[in-house]
């Protein structure tokens, strides 16, 4: 099982007009696919609005709604959550995306990719980290903070300098890393809490 690549869910987190998260994703997800030993799915959850609304029993629209997310979010490996800060945290998309779904982050690594101002969303990841250990994932340590992120890439979407890529390289490691290892450990035993 550890010789099949990792099969990496991107999400891109900001679903707000304007946003720079398309960008910011599509470059840390080409940085991924360079790797031989990771597929890759960027999941923009622009493209996939899900209920604001949480129930037990979902409506036949959330149930199709989720049906576009939920089997992707499954058969990942690993998962990156690319994320703005708003308001010192992170978005309600990402939110609820996280609250409609509870076993498919179970025993699976989560890495950090934020943006913002002088802070660069490293308040947004702090936030985060709590509410992922809660659904027993592990995040991994390094982060890629991009800081005044729009200030880093150029018209095409290019990040102007290699800073970003040194720390998404460092990241991607520890990803597969963690990745294989709880991959291999699930295999064994199912995992339960």
């Amino acid at each position: 099982m550890s010789g099949s690549p990792l099969r990496l869910a991107v999400i891109v987190s900001s679903i707000r007009e304007g946003r720079l998260g398309p960008t910011v994703g599509t470059w840390f997800a080409g940085l991924a696919k360079e790797r031989a030993d990771m597929v890759v799915d960027v999941m923009d959850l622009a493209d996939h609005p899900l209920p604001p609304v949480l129930s037990a029993t979902p409506s036949e629209e959330a149930q199709e709604i989720l049906s576009a997310v939920t089997p992707r979010l499954d058969e990942a490996d690993a998962f990156v959550v690319v994320t703005p800060e708003y308001n010192h945290s992170y978005p309600a998309s990402l939110k609820t995306l996280i609250d409609w779904h509870y076993a498919q982050w179970q025993a699976k690594p989560v890495g950090f990719v934020s943006y913002g101002g002088l802070s660069g969303g490293l308040r947004a990841v702090e936030h985060l980290r709590p509410v992922f250990a809660e659904l027993h994932t592990v995040t991994v340590r390094e982060v890629v903070s991009l800081h005044t992120a729009w200030e880093q890439f150029d018209e095409d979407g290019q990040m102007k300098n290699e800073s970003g890529a040194v720390a998404a390289k460092t990241l991607l490691d520890q990803l597969a890393w963690w990745g294989n290892a709880l991959r291999d450990a699930r295999a064994k035993a199912p995992y339960g809490d």
